[in-house]
């Protein structure tokens, strides 16, 4: 079938590794796009982002090493970023290599700065080296190059779209489907075609486990672990404790979700979790978590790659909660009410950057996920009029998105001004 076509193109496009998080790795790969244009050494490089990236590169670590933060991830992809990594862009990074970034930094030759007249993802670099100039800009998603220039001239590449507004990603067509089409695709497409979303259990599940094999983050994965019986518990000790590692920088790629590590380890932990728990069969958790990267990207395609409010709450949150009432033998009533009682709890999360703090948020909208499928598999629903609930689950995803998007303009601004201060 065409749609079934479709939707594995979108969610090969959107579930993809990630080393580290994916703000200041797409900053990396972009960087790194850069330098390859020039062909010489880089002896200037100028940032701008967008607000969303800045607040979200500002305190995350970087995958190898103790550092933190875009400049640092930046340097590192002049000495070793290979974009054709993309968003393994780091995944070269040593020592010596950590060395020399630290070196090109202390030069000054980074200048990292705000682009505040944009929305959504923004990414643009300026390199140049003795004999040339180079220009990249990334817009919407977090490897969606609009522009390729050198030496003020625009290069084509097969990877780069023209740069048109309203041109629609492959991610976002998946607007062109309802929930039950989500549903009704998971149900009926070929296992082999879906098995590959198994690699990113193995992957989630490897970071959660260097967690508590190294004692990595602050803790907060070992203490829902002390009741491993548990196990909603369990699920959320997995989730937070893959979270904790990888934004302390632990060396180990993640399965992303719609452009996210973290809404990876949300859409796939818990539904792995509590399927290996119930002894469910491995084609049962495999469809489900294919159900979670649908909605997860579903909802992304409308609140943007990245907001004002968490996306691990109410983007991989609602598509894990889904995942886990497909698990549990959900009807389609009850997924759509399962969406619509997550979005009726979790919505007011703010995100307020990345850092070891998610994994505690992470935790939180696993805990909200599974109590939303345990109502929905009650036939117990927030009534449709309740706040921006709406009688068609589609339309409760775009009344969140506009709540997001149109009532929260300012929020960003305020956050990252809150931020920006608790440095001086």
């Amino acid at each position: 079938m065409k749609n079934d076509e479709l939707l594995l193109d979108i969610l090969k496009d959107q579930v993809v590794p990630a080393l580290g998080c994916t703000e200041p790795t797409a900053v990396a790969y972009a960087v790194a796009k850069a330098k390859e244009l020039l062909e010489e050494d880089v002896e200037k490089v100028d940032i701008y982002v967008d607000r969303n990236i800045m607040k979200n590169g500002k305190e995350v670590g970087i995958p190898g090493t103790n550092e933190k933060g875009i400049k640092v991830a930046a340097a590192l992809a002049l000495v070793i970023g290979k974009s054709k990594y993309k968003l393994e862009v780091l995944k070269e990074v040593t020592n010596d290599s950590l060395n020399d970034a630290i070196k090109l930094i202390q030069k000054n030759i980074i200048n990292l700065g705000l682009k505040k007249d944009t929305n959504g993802l923004y990414i643009e670099v300026a390199a140049s080296s003795k004999n040339n100039t180079s220009r990249v800009i990334i817009r919407k998603t977090h490897l969606n190059i609009v522009l390729l220039e050198k030496n003020g001239m625009p290069i084509s590449s097969e990877n780069c779209e023209t740069e048109v507004e309203n041109k629609v990603s492959i991610r976002d067509r998946i607007k062109e489907f309802k929930i039950s089409d989500l549903k009704e695709f998971v149900d009926t497409v070929s296992f082999d075609k879906i098995k590959f979303i198994n690699e990113g259990i193995v992957m989630n599940k490897r970071m959660a486990l260097d967690c508590f094999k190294y004692n990595l983050g602050i803790g907060i994965g070992n203490m829902f672990k002390s009741d491993e019986g548990d196990i909603e518990n369990y699920a959320k000790a997995i989730t937070s404790a893959a979270s904790e590692a990888r934004m302390s920088g632990h060396a180990l790629p993640v399965m992303s979700s719609a452009g996210s590590g973290n809404h990876g380890l949300v859409a796939i932990l818990p539904i792995a979790i509590i399927g290996e728990k119930m002894n469910i069969q491995q084609e049962k958790i495999i469809r489900s978590v294919t159900l979670s990267h649908l909605i997860t990207i579903y909802v992304k395609s409308y609140t943007g790659a990245l907001s004002p409010v968490c996306g691990c709450g109410v983007a991989a949150g609602v598509g894990a909660s889904a995942g886990i009432t497909y698990l549990l033998d959900g009807s389609m009533k009850q997924i759509e009410g399962d969406i619509k009682n997550m979005i009726a709890g979790i919505s007011g999360m703010i995100c307020d950057g990345a850092k070891v703090g998610c994994s505690y948020k992470l935790a939180i909208s696993v805990g909200a996920a599974i109590d939303a499928a345990k109502m929905a598999i009650k036939n117990i629903f927030i009534p449709d009029q309740d706040g921006i609930l709406s009688e068609s689950v589609e339309k409760t995803i775009q009344n969140l998105a506009r709540v997001s998007n149109e009532g929260m303009s300012s929020t960003d601004d305020v956050i990252l001004d809150v931020m920006m201060e608790s440095c001086n």
